[in-house]
């Protein structure tokens, strides 16, 4: 007989798995008293068994109980074994939540909890700039508050990269005005906190744009998320290899691109290398390698200007020279 709900909840952000967590089990309680269903272990002090034990107990005062375990990732694969033991046979009165916020995942545990009726939910923010909108989207859409368009790309553009920040977010502007409330750009920009970071290919895109002033603008969020010069300038140099592995290659597709470089899980960043190689040419690419190892050797202490400086000197003339 299946237990009444196993959810393995993953993630390596601690906010996203905890916010999860957090999510599953008000579900699962539902409208019962919290105090009469819920149990939950956290800390170093519990164990396997004790969980083990209070899973196996029907409730008293409700038709159920909910059982929480936090932070599982510090129990090795041997000690799983009784709550392994007992997804094999669960209670059917017990809804059971697991955290896993750490390490790898055991295949038992997986296995044994699917067997169960279970399911594994990964809290992390899916990779890839598609998934990630869509991602976002799908939380937008869920909140109780009412976000015009504005207000929604606003909120994108400001978290940025950090979009683990986005329910504590949604939680303050909630407090704020209220649930059910009508939000424009400027009622929330006042509660978004710093300006998140952005990933890589922001910073690649503005540049192959040829946009100067947009690539500074998102230097400007990078340095101020903590990115140290010598990583911007590191994806810079893979960005423009590939474009240099290109030329000459005979790659008309992108699938062609990616068999060149070598890339298998996904086609799309030789998508964008082709589209650069096209644009900047053999003497542009050429170019182009030369302002990396004259930033390079500046980096080194040749120029004497801060590294900030020599970063943001490099990444301008990388734009100008892409129009």
């Amino acid at each position: 007989m299946a237990a009444r709900a196993v959810r393995v909840i993953t993630g390596a952000d601690d906010v996203l798995v905890a916010e999860t967590v957090r999510a599953a089990v008000d579900e699962l309680v539902g409208g019962a008293d919290r105090a009469d269903v819920l149990d939950e272990f956290s800390g170093e002090e519990y164990s396997v068994e004790d969980l083990v034990l209070s899973a196996s107990t029907p409730p008293m005062l409700a038709t159920h109980r909910v059982v929480v375990g936090r932070g599982f990732a510090r129990f090795g694969a041997g000690q799983l074994e009784p709550l392994i033991a007992w997804l094999a046979d669960p209670c059917p009165t017990t809804a059971l939540v697991v955290e896993w916020n750490g390490g790898r995942l055991p295949r038992k545990l997986v296995e044994a909890a699917e067997a169960a009726g279970g399911q594994r939910i990964a809290a992390d923010v899916p990779s890839g700039a598609r998934n990630r909108r869509t991602w976002l989207d799908e939380r937008l859409a869920d909140t109780s508050l009412r976000l015009d368009a504005r207000a929604r790309q606003c909120i994108s553009e400001h978290l940025g990269d950090e979009l683990a920040r986005l329910g504590a977010t949604l939680e303050t502007l909630e407090a704020v005005y209220g649930p059910g409330a009508h939000l424009g750009p400027d009622d929330v920009v006042a509660y978004l906190g710093s300006e998140g970071d952005v990933p890589p290919w922001d910073l690649t895109d503005a540049i192959d744009r040829g946009d100067v002033r947009a690539t500074l603008a998102v230097l400007q969020r990078m340095w101020g998320a903590g990115r140290h010069p010598l990583q911007v300038t590191a994806n810079l140099t893979a960005h423009i290899s590939r474009m240099a592995r290109l030329d000459g290659a005979d790659a008309a597709t992108e699938q062609d691109a990616a068999d060149v470089l070598g890339l298998r899980r996904s086609t799309f960043p030789a998508r964008k290398a082709l589209d650069g190689c096209r644009r900047r040419g053999t003497a542009g690419i050429a170019r182009a390698v030369d302002l990396l190892a004259a930033a390079d050797v500046d980096l080194r202490g040749r120029s004497g200007l801060p590294p900030r400086c020599v970063t943001e000197i490099l990444c301008a003339r990388l734009a100008a020279t892409a129009r």
